[in-house]
C-alpha cells in the first residue's frame, strides 16, 4: 500500500494467506497468485455508529444529496484492502471509512481502480476520496488534503531461508521487489540505488509490481532478495507466509496514512471530525483491533499531520 501505506507510504502492498497456500499445492512452478484473501479476520464484526447530526451538517450539499461517499481503493492491499472469495473489496480502511460514513449519515461505496489513477480521479471529481494505502506527503499534500488514519514506514523481509541477513541500508546489488509508484519504490529503494552507483557501487535492481501480493510472490518464488513495502503491510504478508520471509532491518521513514479529499475540500472538514468522534468513544481503536493494528494510533483527529484540535483552534 504504501505512496502505499502507498507512494509515496505509501504508498506503501502484500502476500496473503492464499497466495501461500497456492505456492504450496503447486502453483510455485505456474508462478500463478491470486488478490483473494480467505475473508474477514475471525471474530470480525461490522461496525457502523450511528448518525452524528452535528457533524454531518458538515457534509458538502452535493455529496449529502446523492446519499453516499465513494472511495477510490486498489486490492490487493491486505489488510488495508483486498478481496474475499466472493469477490467483495473488504479490509481495514474499508471498515474505517464505513464506520466514518456512518458518523456522517452517509453509505460507503467503494471503487476498484489503479493506484496510480485514484488520485487524479479524487481531482476530477469522479470519486469523493480516495483510500488505497496513501501515505501523507509533503508533496502530496500541494493538491490534497490528507484526513489521517494511521502512522507507519517501510520495512524489508527477505527470505527466512537465506544464509546472511540482508541490511536494507547496505543493500548495493540486490534485487529487492515492491509495489509500483509506492514510497517503497520512490522513496526507498530507487534513492538507495542511485547512492550505490554515486559511491561506485552496484545498482540495486528494482523489480516493480502492480500490486504487493505479486510482488511479496517475487521473493517467494526467489525472483528477489528481498521485498519492501509499508510496515503493517509487510508484516501481514510474513505472519501469513507459513515462515517463508521473515522481517530484516528496522522500520523507517515513519510517516502518517491518510484518505485524501481535494486540497480545502469542506470534505476534509466532516471526515476529520468524524474521525474525532471515533477515536474519542473507541471506535477507531476497535475497528484497527479487529485487524491486529495496534501500534502507530492516533490519538485524535488529523489533517496532513496537524491535530485537529490545533487547526480548529
Amino acid at each position: 500500500m504504501s505512496m502505499s501505506a502507498r507512494p509515496t507510504l505509501a504508498s506503501p502492498r502484500i502476500l496473503f494467506k492464499g497466495i501461500v497456500g497456492a505456492l504450496l499445492t503447486g502453483a510455485l512452478l505456474t508462478g500463478c497468485v491470486t488478490n483473494e484473501e480467505q475473508g474477514n479476520p475471525e471474530g470480525w464484526q461490522e461496525i457502523v455508529p450511528d448518525e452524528n447530526p452535528e457533524i454531518a451538517a458538515l457534509v458538502p450539499d452535493d455529496i449529502a444529496a446523492k446519499g453516499y461517499l465513494s472511495m477510490g481503493t486498489n486490492p490487493p492491499f491486505a489488510p488495508f484492502e483486498f478481496k474475499n472469495s466472493q469477490g467483495e473489496i473488504i479490509g481495514l480502511e474499508v471498515d474505517l471509512a464505513r464506520a466514518l460514513a456512518g458518523v456522517l449519515g452517509l453509505e460507503l461505496r467503494t471503487v476498484e481502480q489503479d493506484f496510480a489513477m485514484i488520485l487524479p480521479a479524487v481531482s476530477a471529481g469522479t470519486l469523493d476520496f480516495g483510500g488505497s494505502g496513501f501515505t501523507d506527503t509533503e508533496e502530496r499534500r500541494t493538491n490534497y488534503d490528507f484526513v489521517n488514519t494511521l502512522n507507519a514506514g517501510v520495512r524489508w523481509a527477505q527470505r527466512s531461508d537465506r544464509e546472511d541477513t540482508i541490511d536494507p541500508d547496505n543493500a548495493c546489488g540486490l534485487t529487492v521487489a515492491v509495489q509500483r509508484t509506492t514510497v517503497s519504490e520512490t522513496d526507498d529503494v530507487r534513492p538507495k540505488s542511485a547512492e550505490c552507483v554515486a559511491a561506485g557501487k552496484p545498482p540495486i535492481t528494482v523489480l516493480a509490481y502492480d500490486t504487493s501480493d505479486t510482488a511479496a510472490t517475487a521473493l517467494i518464488l526467489g525472483r528477489a532478495d528481498a521485498f519492501s513495502a509499508d510496515s503493517p503491510i509487510l508484516s501481514w504478508a510474513v505472519e501469513r507466509s507459513d515462515g517463508r520471509m521473515v522481517e530484516v532491518g528496522e522500520m523507517f521513514q515513519a510517516a502518517p496514512y491518510g484518505f485524501a479529499v481535494p486540497k480545502d475540500s469542506e470534505l476534509g472538514d466532516a471526515l476529520a471530525a468524524a474521525m474525532d468522534q471515533l477515536i474519542a468513544d473507541g471506535t477507531y481503536q476497535e475497528v484497527l483491533a479487529q485487524w491486529n493494528i495496534t501500534e502507530g494510533l492516533l490519538d485524535q483527529a488529523h489533517i496532513n499531520g496537524q491535530p485537529l484540535a490545533e487547526l480548529e483552534g
